[in-house]
């Protein structure tokens, strides 16, 4: 059941930055499907909302969920996990949508399989749909995959205590009861 039975779903994008294969890339096929809209071009996506982007440190939290719920728009960045780097300057030179990252889970398309944090776009998108509540949009999403069910199947523990929690702060600290990860203060350097 969602949050917003009598609201329109949120509006998903995606900026597709044509660094893979566009008969495997998740944002390409979901929108071909209309579930979310596809963008080439930065000056096309919404001006108001989020935009996961995995560099920049901030965790999307419940302190964001109504950036959402108010009308504001998700965006995906969809890059190759190879050019993550430049593809995120290039983009965050370029637009006012608030950047946030996700809480860790685990990957279910077939390239990062059980990968922790690798997820594909549409992946990213399901789970903070998933996180605010629309979970029927969530599963949507992720609707044009074998493997979409499965995502929610592999992560369903941390998802479902992830969008309980009431801060930031309690949803980073989650990670830790669910993934053998260090700590941040536990040591300057982090092994490969």
């Amino acid at each position: 059941m969602t949050s917003g039975e009598n609201m329109p779903p949120i509006s998903v994008h995606a900026i597709w930055l044509a660094q893979d294969d566009p008969k495997k890339n998740t944002a390409v096929l979901a929108s071909k499907r209309g579930d979310m809209r596809l963008h080439k071009k930065i000056q096309t996506v919404p001006k108001r909302g989020i935009i996961l982007e995995p560099l920049c440190g901030k965790v999307f939290g419940p302190e964001d969920h109504n950036i959402l719920l108010n009308g504001g728009s998700l965006v995906g960045l969809d890059c190759s996990w190879a050019h993550i780097e430049e593809s995120v300057e290039q983009v965050m030179k370029k637009t006012r949508l608030k950047p946030r990252m996700l809480p860790l889970l685990l990957a279910a398309n077939p390239v990062n399989w059980g990968k922790p944090g690798r997820l594909s776009t549409a992946e990213a998108l399901a789970t903070v749909l998933y996180l605010i509540g629309e979970q029927d949009q969530a599963r949507q999403v992720l609707g044009a995959f074998r493997w979409g069910e499965r995502f929610f199947e592999l992560n369903q523990e941390p998802l479902d205590a992830y969008a309980q929690a009431t801060s930031s702060q309690e949803l980073v600290e989650l990670q830790f009861e669910f993934f053998d990860i260090e700590r941040p203060n536990d040591s300057e350097e982090t092994s490969s």
